[in-house]
């Protein structure tokens, strides 16, 4: 097929068709077009040849032409593509290396296979510029709800036409009860959008928490205004919810925005999530005033927080624990969720009977270690005395308000709590020196005899190896695993030593030895210091 005047008009008209039934721009359709062509050309004049096509945007004319590049003499690889100044000379006056050479040449005949070839080629190029476009319309829209036509199912995935292109629900991220037939309305939130080989590939969710949240924006004004916002979001997808919001604007109650009139509001989200129940709880910076507000309906009797540990202890009356946890713990999960801590429940029977053990091994401590009768080690223990070091280095004047104490008897409760915390210090030493700690790491200003113990039952038995561990190794830590928090036991943890601590002893050791420069030290600290100067004043402008 000769590319003849009658037909160099259908090329335009070809690529112009096809550019808007793909909705793509004729100017890639003619290039893919110029390439095939030179493709044709190349496997008609030789693979080796840099022939090049070029359509006129408005005749329709193609143009085929040689190239030919002038390079060094030892560089001279190609002799169809390039060519030495000597050999330019007599094409060109006054060649030199980086000269390019082009001569027209005669237009090719495309056979049947030269056809097919440059027809793939043009398919290709136009699949590419079909795919780059729904990229780019699609990229911007992740995070946003859409609307779209289911198409079809395949193994439980649902594919939907979303207009210019097709988006995939999985089934995972279905609403469990939820079923659809071809044709049917579909509205999904935009999950992620990603470039792939194949085209961009934009997955769906309805089980997503952010899918909840634009819901809301959708149905309150307040919400899509910035006076109210949603600041978490926890699910149970299809069967309940709960949301924190908080309002801006002291005269707009956010719960009540948010449920709106006869619960209007609130229902529509509830309908296109197939009946999943939403309780809305009002946001609070307070952490215990929040998960109270979280675990509505249950009432809360008291709730203590380790912020170390990101846990939370929650007491309820007894009636209320069922309520608490929920179904299938349901409830306390959602306010785990929606709160980010690790919440235990436990009743106030529970809690009274956690105390009373407390009380008496504390009780049974004292009377053990500093030879006192039960009242006597009782009366220690409701002042608030936990442990043996708070007896032995306390000022003396928070032993005398003890009723019955004098200041005698106050000075020999600390001589006995020093006595045996000394007898406890020279045998844990013993165990330690058994063990093999080294006299170095038994010498470490900052470790009792009882954290060498305890570090050489666990290996560490020199000055080297300590220098060595990691802080959280030390003092112990939380990761997340599979989405769960899981506690990593630090050696030293027993003895309350913070991750700061163990920082500060495990660089003075690496100090010791040699391994860091204490200038080195110094100047990453007065960095640090200036980078706090420096984000003060910028919080005081």
């Amino acid at each position: 097929m000769a590319i003849t005047s009658a037909n160099q008009l259908e090329l335009l008209q070809t690529a112009e068709a096809v550019a808007r039934e793909k909705m793509i721009d004729p100017a890639l359709v003619v290039e893919a077009m110029e390439d095939s062509l030179a493709r044709a050309a190349k496997s008609r004049y030789g693979s080796e040849m840099d022939i090049r096509v070029s359509i006129d945007r408005k005749t329709g004319k193609a143009t085929f032409t040689r190239v030919r590049t002038v390079v060094p003499e030892d560089e001279l690889e190609n002799y169809q593509a390039e060519m030495t100044v000597e050999d330019a000379k007599q094409y060109m006056d006054d060649p030199s290396v980086g000269d390019v050479y082009e001569e027209e040449v005669p237009p090719v005949e495309l056979g049947r296979i030269a056809a097919q070839s440059a027809k793939q080629v043009i398919l290709q190029r136009v699949r590419e510029a079909e795919r780059d476009r729904q990229y780019e319309e699609f990229k911007d829209r992740a995070g946003t709800i859409i609307n779209g036509i289911v198409k079809r199912e395949e193994y439980g995935n649902i594919i939907v036409d979303v207009g210019a292109g097709e988006a995939v629900l999985r089934r995972n991220e279905k609403i469990g009860r939820e079923s659809y037939r071809n044709g049917d309305r579909i509205r999904a939130y935009v999950k992620d959008v990603r470039r792939e080989t194949r085209g961009p590939q934009i997955f769906l969710s309805r089980t997503a928490p952010e899918f909840m949240a634009e819901l809301f924006k959708m149905e309150v004004p307040e919400i899509y205004d910035g006076i109210i916002e949603i600041k978490a979001v926890a699910r149970d997808p299809g069967s309940r919810a709960k949301i924190g919001v908080i309002s801006y604007d002291s005269s707009i109650d956010p719960v009540g925005a948010c449920v709106g009139m006869r619960g209007s509001r609130v229902q529509a989200v509830v309908n296109e999530l197939q009946g999943e129940k939403i309780d809305i709880i009002p946001w609070n910076e307070d952490q215990a005033t929040f998960l109270v507000n979280a675990l509505q309906p249950a009432e809360v009797a008291k709730v203590v927080i380790d912020e170390d540990a990101q846990r939370i202890e929650v007491v309820v009356p007894d009636e209320q624990l069922s309520l608490a946890i929920g179904r299938r713990g349901q409830n306390v999960r959602l306010a785990s969720q929606l709160t980010g801590l690790d919440i235990d429940i436990m009743t106030e029977e529970e809690e009274s009977q956690r105390r009373q053990k407390e009380f008496e091994e504390r009780t049974q401590l004292f009377m053990d270690s500093l030879d006192l009768d039960e009242f006597f080690a009782q009366l220690l223990v409701s002042e608030g005395f936990t442990n043996l070091d708070e007896v032995a280095y306390v000022e003396l004047d928070e032993l005398l308000v003890i009723d019955g104490v004098d200041e005698e008897t106050a000075q020999e409760l600390q001589t006995r709590a020093r006595e045996y915390l000394e007898a406890q210090a020279r045998a844990a030493l013993e165990r330690a020196q058994e063990l093999g700690a080294e006299q170095s790491l038994i010498d470490f200003e900052g470790l009792t005899p009882q954290m060498v113990e305890a570090l050489a039952k666990d290996g560490v038995k020199t000055l080297e190896d300590f220098a060595t561990c990691a802080d959280w190794e030390l003092a112990g830590g939380w990761t997340s695993v599979d989405g769960q928090r899981v506690k990593d036991d630090g050696i030293l943890e027993p003895f309350d030593v913070s991750l700061e601590e163990a920082q500060n002893m495990v660089m003075t050791a690496r100090v010791m030895l040699g391994w860091v420069d204490p200038e080195d030290l110094v100047s990453s600290e007065s960095e640090d210091e200036g980078d706090d100067g420096e984000s003060a004043e910028e919080e005081t402008a």
